[in-house]
């Protein structure tokens, strides 16, 4: 009651001040402020009388969260790098002679054997070269074995038989000349491969030099990439690789290291490593870019999404909820960092529950709902990350 009077009060007193502050302006004016002075003390006066019950704070409503339990995963320590695949064996189709083609054995993209005719130029003076000097070789045999007899009983002089030995051997000669230019005219591949687009037809005249085709060994790919020179000392034979290529992205092909380039390159500070993988489907096509991940070694360690991962300046946090489901911020030392993952070197121990969806919903002290995200890959985490 005594504050409704004082109010009251109040209220005379603004408006005699009001009277005596605007008594030089005009009636509606006057009566306009007044009426304004009015609502103001009406509105201090509720506040005033209000009971206390009256006002109410609402309660802040328990924020959900997803955690995660710090566990011993396995981890491998990788080097990522952009190598160039290559036929395991590759050459160009050419002739080692100028001659004209008279079949051609293979069409575009097949696969061959090792020896497989491929073409065949013009060969019927060599062929009939062979055999005139087959007939001669078998004639001067036959002489040797009619004389060998004679010189035995004297009848004929050795030298005589030492002259028609050395023809032989001349003959043998010739023979094993004819066969082979004769073989030059059968162009044969060298080992099994896919061949690439023909380049001649029958008919055409082809010189040395001149490609025909070309020739892969794709059943196995090289695959050669640059390395930092840090990482030479890690590096030897038989080290396992993986590796991606645009045109399959969703598969990842497996190989091995096989050599390790003798020098590094000044411009780069980069060593050349080489790795053979198995092409069996002939997916894999040379000259493909790949990338290459060079697996160092595995092992195991305490990993965290990285999405858990607070930064505040040079620093790492994460949010742990204890077990009345409080937030606390501890502070953690960071150790390498995998595809999401990152590893944990101190701060943590096994079992922790460690937010890493809803981080920005709460702050150290808030209590919590937990939705506990066991056995998570990282293709799901990758997901959280984005909607977190």
């Amino acid at each position: 009651m005594n504050v409704l009077r004082s109010t009251i009060t109040l209220d005379k007193k603004i408006i005699d001040i009001i009277h005596s502050t605007f008594d030089g302006y005009g009636l509606e004016m006057k009566k306009i402020i007044v009426l304004i002075a009015i609502v103001l003390a009406a509105l201090s006066a509720y506040y005033l009388l209000a009971p206390k019950e009256a006002i109410v704070q609402r309660p802040r409503p328990i924020p959900n969260v997803v955690v995660a339990k710090v566990a011993i995963m396995p981890i491998r320590d990788e080097v990522e790098a952009l190598g160039t695949g290559k036929a395991y064996e590759s050459i160009i189709v050419t002739s080692k002679v100028t001659e004209i083609v008279t079949s051609i054995n293979f069409n575009d993209g097949d696969l061959v054997k090792k020896g497989a005719l491929l073409v065949q130029l013009r060969n019927d003076e060599h062929k009939a070269k062979v055999a005139v000097t087959e007939i001669k070789l078998v004639e001067n045999l036959r002489e040797l074995d009619r004389i060998r007899s004679l010189v035995t009983s004297k009848t004929i002089a050795e030298l005589e038989r030492d002259r028609l030995q050395s023809l032989i051997d001349t003959t043998r000669a010739e023979v094993a000349q004819a066969k082979a230019a004769l073989e030059d005219r059968a162009i044969k591949a060298p080992f099994p491969g896919k061949l690439g687009l023909r380049q001649v037809s029958v008919g055409s005249l082809v010189t040395p030099g001149e490609q025909i085709s070309t020739l892969d060994d794709v059943s196995k790919i090289k695959l050669d990439f640059s390395v930092p020179e840090r990482f030479i000392q890690e590096l030897q034979p038989g080290k396992l690789v993986e590796a991606k290529a645009v045109a399959y992205p969703d598969q990842i092909f497996k190989g091995v290291v096989t050599s390790i380039d003798s020098r590094v390159n000044p411009d780069t500070r980069a060593v050349v490593v080489r790795a053979v993988m198995p092409n069996d489907d002939y997916k894999l096509l040379p000259g493909m870019l790949m990338k290459v991940r060079l697996i160092k070694q595995s092992r195991e360690a305490l990993l965290l999404p990285e999405a858990a991962i607070i930064p505040i300046q040079n620093k790492h946090y994460v949010y742990v909820v204890n077990a009345e489901n409080v937030v606390e911020q501890q502070q953690v030392t960071l150790g390498s960092r995998t595809r999401g993952w990152v590893e944990i070197t101190d701060g943590l121990k096994v079992d922790q529950q460690v937010i890493f969806r809803g981080i920005l919903k709460v702050r150290p002290g808030d209590k919590v709902q937990v939705e506990q995200a066991e056995n998570f890959k990282f293709a799901q985490v990758e997901g959280m990350e984005k909607s977190a």
